[in-house]
């Protein structure tokens, strides 16, 4: 089956001291666009230029390929 998931952060969330690695911080994408889910790849960089009352659709699982805009979400009858 396949589902469409919508996203509406444009960064990642950290995690706090107790789940860090002893290497750093810990990133976990919040935008669906990274390659290494489910941490942040810096793929929300691509989001840098949205507009806030646009939704955008990126082409699938690759931040660096086509991004259009959507006029209107339709959704399925439950």
């Amino acid at each position: 089956m396949t589902r469409e998931v919508t996203h509406e952060e444009n960064g990642p969330a950290k995690l706090d001291e107790s789940d860090m690695g002893g290497d750093g911080m810990i990133y976990v994408c919040q935008c669906g666009l990274s390659d290494s889910k489910p941490l942040c790849d810096g793929s929300h960089n691509a989001t840098a230029d949205e507009e806030a009352d646009v939704v955008y659709k990126y082409a699938n699982d690759d931040s660096d390929g086509e991004r259009r805009e959507i006029d209107e979400i339709v959704y399925a009858d439950e």
